[in-house]
């Protein structure tokens, strides 16, 4: 009878530990893989609030409700998590832009590249705060400045092939794709934080400059791909 009694209360216990007012427990265990996915997540998140160096481990668990170990086991810390989110945002945003530039005629290639931007920065603001965040653990590679610098690179050779149609230097299609992509993307920093006019009419903005030169200017620029019935 003893150990009836004992069975049933052990099972009563079990039973108690696993529901929440007879009810039973909705919590679900993740997978290793859904557990990394939510701590990039909350990362990314926490890293484009504080930065890299207001950011903690204890409080990356703490927001996943698990313990810091955990953070540490998939990324061996701090460090490992920072580098996975600003690779991913890299990646993202590179492939945008290479995407879009399809068009034929260098304006709009530049309208195409400057809407990628523009389009990344409206819909991913959180993962465009972590990349113009500098880190000192960052070296060349792996940060905004070096994704400008692999879009300038791409710009260059558009710009280096219409250089030479035309008679012109091409060794200058370095110097200039780089102004270009420095212009837009500084542009977009600044466009971040306020939000308007509309990233149409930023970005057609943009190629009127850089297109048309301050002295040709014109009052009302438009997209070409807006044109097109």
């Amino acid at each position: 009878m003893a150990d009836v009694l004992g069975s049933e209360g052990g099972t009563s216990r079990r039973r108690s530990a696993g529901t929440a007012g007879g009810k039973p427990s909705s919590r679900v265990r993740m997978s290793a893989a859904q557990r990394r996915e939510q701590l990039i997540a909350i990362g990314r998140q926490l890293f484009a609030e504080r930065g890299f160096d207001a950011t903690s481990v204890e409080e990356v668990a703490a927001r996943a409700k698990v313990s810091k170990p955990v953070v540490y086991e998939h990324f061996g810390g701090k460090e490992g998590l920072y580098a996975v989110v600003v690779d991913r945002e890299v990646r993202a945003l590179l492939d945008r832009i290479t995407t879009a530039l399809t068009a034929g005629h260098p304006r709009e290639l530049l309208e195409q590249a400057a809407m990628a931007l523009l389009s990344y920065i409206e819909e991913e603001t959180s993962g465009f705060r972590v990349l113009v965040r500098e880190s000192p653990l960052m070296a060349a590679t792996g940060n905004f400045s070096s994704v400008l610098n692999d879009v300038a690179h791409q710009v260059e050779h558009i710009l280096g092939a219409e250089y030479k149609s035309r008679g012109y230097d091409p060794k200058l299609a370095e110097l200039y794709s780089q102004a270009l992509v420095g212009m837009v993307a500084l542009t977009g920093r600044w466009w971040l934080e306020v939000r308007k006019p509309r990233k149409e009419t930023v970005a057609a903005h943009l190629v009127n400059l850089a297109w048309n030169g301050l002295s040709h200017l014109e009052s009302k620029p438009t997209l070409i791909s807006s044109r097109k019935p």
